[in-house]
Order: C-alpha cells, then structure tokens, then sequence
C-alpha cells in the first residue's frame, strides 16, 4: 500500500476566508514588542481552537495561590453531575473548616451551610473554607480530596501541576503552569456550561457578610465572564480572565503581578490582543464532508470523509488565505469500512509554519460488495 498526498486549498469555497482578507487586509495589529507584557509569566489562548496566541513562560512551574480553587470547583462539579452531592445537601462544617486561615465565607459549626452556598462562598467570596468544607462532603477529608485534584490534573494532561491543598495555600509541592491553568479552565467551560456563569457573578452575601467578586474586570469589560484571582506574597497578584466577543472566547492568564491594579491592566491588554489581532475561523464543522476518497471492494466506490469535531484556527487578522492543507490516505482504500474510522490524515500550515495534523474520518460505514465485484477490483488493483 502507498500512500496518496493530495495538496488542496480548501478555502476557496469558503467566504469567511476571503470576507476576512478583504475587510481587514488595512487594520494594522500591534506586535508582540509594542505589547511588552510587564509580568514573568503570562499567557493568552484562543478557547474553540486551542491555539496559543502569545505567552512568556507558560511552562514555568509557579504558586497558584487560590487559581487552585478552579480545579476545588471542578471536581465538586463533577460530584454534582455524579449525584454524589446536591445542591441544596446541608454540609456539617467541621473545625478545621472552620478554622481555616486567609480568605473565608465565614460559615460555623452549628450553622446549616448547603452546598450551593459553599459553592458560591468559595467561586465568589474565594473562601478557604468554603473549599475545605466542600471536600470534605465528597472525600471525607481534604487530603483524600486532593487526591482526586491531581488525578483530574494528569487526565487533563496538567504535566506541570501537584496540589497539596483545596485552597491554594503555600507549600514546596503545590504549583502548576500558566499552560496548565488553561488546560483546566477550558476544561470547565467546555464540560460545565450549567456553572460557568457562577464566575460571573459580582458579589455573594452569607451569613449577613457581603463580600465583592475580587476580579475587577467582571465591572471594567462588559466582554469579560470569570474566573478566578489569586494572592499570596509569593505567588503575587494573579488573575485567570476570560471574555467573549462576538462568539470568539479568549481565555488570558497573568501570574507573579506585582499589585491588583497591574494584573487587572495586563489581563485587559491581552485580550484587546487577542481580539484586535487575531481572528478565529471555522474551517470545518464537524461531520462536514471535507473530500471523497476511491474506495475497493466496496458496495459503493467513493467514501465520504471528515473530521468528528469543529476544526478552528486563530490567524493573524487578515491573513486566513495563507492557510493551507494537504492530505494523507493509504490507497488502496478497501471495504468494509466503519463509520468514524480513521483514514487519513489532514497537515495544515499557515505561511510556511505547521499548524497541526488532524484525523480524517469515514462519514458513512460501507460494508464489503459481492464476491464477483471484489474479484472485479482485485483484477483491476493487479493492473494498476
């Protein structure tokens, strides 16, 4: 068998490409120089394709502080889907929970605390106890609970993050990546979009205590819907943002900040980044026929062929027909074939950089032909 590799560009057909090359071909984007980023570590990724838009030491391992939280909630929202916990469950507030240092809700032993307002208290109020309290309804105790927070972390692919803690207090074993972080933060939107929204939310009252969502940019940028801060005198200011803007998401993540103020105006210049520089095309839907293949010994002679997910890319404005494919298939191609097979594969590279590979699948399932049509293409394969 050889393999067939057939250059194609793709984007004719589509208008988006050329609209885009056309409208926005005058609009100068700032460079990555004129942004000068004034923190360590930082990074912004574009949440439909994956792609990093620009970074500085993404894979340096730093303290999270309480960005920890974001992964607390996602395993607590995992037991909600679960139905290992409800909303409205009254959760005992042991004492450690209760007397858990930094930032606190303010719940009480004695006290009836449910699970949505430990929820609440620990996305909004960033409630070190609240985070306590929480893992120690679903585990039993915060330390059998961190263990669910690190096997989450290596199925999310998190290769640079341990927890030791539910609150992001310091210690030698507890750090992550401004990469990882995003890993997870998609991770939440993507799989929760019933609690997303709770990072949005400006500000939460318990126990007659109202305290301000600490992310300013929820009241500076219409566009922006969470997540999370973080502070302590080592890992300095912190802030996890994401925004949308015309169905383009951006996430952005600022670590090591030297003051709140300067986390807020460096998260806020990434994303105009982003926005401004970058655009977000779908190149494909998902189950859309991309290109036939010949097919053998088959009880139909063409294949339809695709990929299974959306396929997106971030490009520079103005600049999505420098986008281009070539494809990869063994030939012959010969029945039976299952629908969602994999066939081949799609190599896209934008100005002469690889952009990624991608599995082609089979559309449709083609079961074999009869024994004298299979005869009839062996005969043919032969004098080829």
């Amino acid at each position: 068998m050889k393999y067939i590799i057939l250059f194609a560009l793709f984007f004719a057909s589509f208008p988006i490409f050329s609209q885009q090359s056309k409208n926005q071909s005058q609009i100068k984007t700032k460079s990555l120089s004129e942004l000068s980023i004034t923190t360590d570590t930082y990074i912004l990724t574009d949440f439909q394709s994956g792609q990093t838009l620009v970074s500085q030491n993404p894979s340096k391992r730093v303290e999270p502080a309480s960005l920890t939280k974001m992964m607390t909630a996602q395993i607590v929202f995992s037991a909600l889907r679960q139905k290992r916990i409800s909303l409205k469950q009254i959760v005992p507030v042991s004492e450690k929970a209760w007397r858990a240092e930094g930032s606190r809700m303010f719940i009480e032993p004695g006290r009836p605390v449910t699970v949505e307002e430990l929820i609440n208290g620990l996305i909004v109020q960033s409630g070190n106890d609240a985070s306590i309290a929480l893992a120690e309804a679903i585990s039993g105790s915060e330390e059998n609970f961190v263990n669910l927070m690190n096997k989450e972390a290596e199925r999310l692919g998190m290769k640079g993050t341990h927890f030791t803690n539910t609150s992001g207090l310091p210690n030698p074993d507890h750090f992550t990546t401004a990469y990882d972080l995003t890993l997870l933060v998609s991770d939440i939107i993507r799989r929760f979009p019933e609690y997303y929204p709770l990072y949005s939310l400006r500000e939460y009252t318990y126990n007659k205590i109202s305290q301000p969502n600490r992310n300013r940019l929820l009241w500076l940028d219409p566009n922006v819907d969470g997540l999370k801060t973080g502070y302590t005198k080592a890992a300095g200011y912190c802030l996890v943002a994401s925004a949308k803007r015309n169905n383009r998401r951006l996430i952005s993540i600022i670590l090591g900040a030297k003051s709140n103020s300067v986390r807020i105006k460096e998260s806020q210049r990434l994303l105009n980044y982003g926005f401004l520089s970058y655009d977000t095309v779908r190149v494909f839907r998902k189950k859309q026929e991309v290109t036939t293949i010949k097919l053998w010994k088959g009880q139909q002679k063409i294949l339809r062929t695709g990929f299974n997910h959306d396929l997106y890319f971030s490009l520079p404005k103005g600049q999505a027909s420098k986008l281009k494919a070539s494809m990869e298939y063994k030939q012959p191609l010969i029945a039976p074939i299952n629908v969602g097979q994999e066939v081949g594969v799609v190599k896209f590279i934008f100005d002469g950089k690889k952009m990624g590979k991608y599995p082609l699948i089979a559309l449709e399932s083609v079961e074999k032909s009869s024994f004298f049509s299979r005869m009839w293409d062996e005969v043919l394969l032969l004098a080829n």
